[in-house]
């Protein structure tokens, strides 16, 4: 475990059951309340990407934005939402995917970026990877190149590590 990690994990509590039974929710809001931790984790999410050229951050509702906004700044990139159907004002680019519990659908805006944008997808956390995945397959709809991935945690258990190809991923905290 690195140092960054040990001390991140501080700020992340367990909530049970939450948002239904036998699930162990990651409440990150310690860690947004801190104003160093917090920027010492979007900084640390970024680092990896430094060198990669990004020149957009795209980025899931609704806690992606959180760190995606910050990481884009950290990196000097633009940001781009992804939001659920029906949310986003104008032309739109869309994807159904599975759930665990049913299926989603994501857009994103048709003109989000001039090919050829190099495009890093932030969230807080990489779980089964189904919309990792899919905002991914958007991203490449549209004329980008994913150049990797940024979680604050990966739930390595669930394995969704195997569904983003041979992308370059990083989680700063791993359960």
């Amino acid at each position: 475990m690195t140092a960054i990690e040990t001390d991140l994990r501080a700020y992340v509590r367990d909530i049970p059951d939450f948002p239904t039974p036998g699930i162990m929710f990651k409440d990150v809001t310690p860690l947004l309340a801190d104003p160093h931790a917090f920027r010492r984790a979007t900084d640390a999410m970024a680092a990896p990407f430094v060198d990669d050229k990004v020149t957009h951050v795209v980025s899931m509702e609704a806690r992606g934005f959180i760190f995606g906004a910050p990481v884009a700044q950290s990196l000097g990139a633009g940001f781009i939402p992804v939001r659920k159907k029906g949310k986003l004002p104008y032309e739109t680019e869309r994807i159904e995917y599975a759930l665990e519990y049913g299926s989603g659908i994501l857009e994103i805006h048709r003109d989000a970026y001039e090919p050829p944008a190099r495009v890093l997808v932030v969230d807080d956390v990489l779980a089964t990877g189904g919309t990792a995945a899919a905002t991914s397959e958007l991203i490449e709809r549209i004329g980008g190149q994913v150049v990797g991935f940024s979680f604050l945690i990966g739930l390595s258990f669930l394995h969704g590590r195997d569904k983003l190809g041979s992308h370059k991923v990083s989680a700063l905290i791993t359960y």
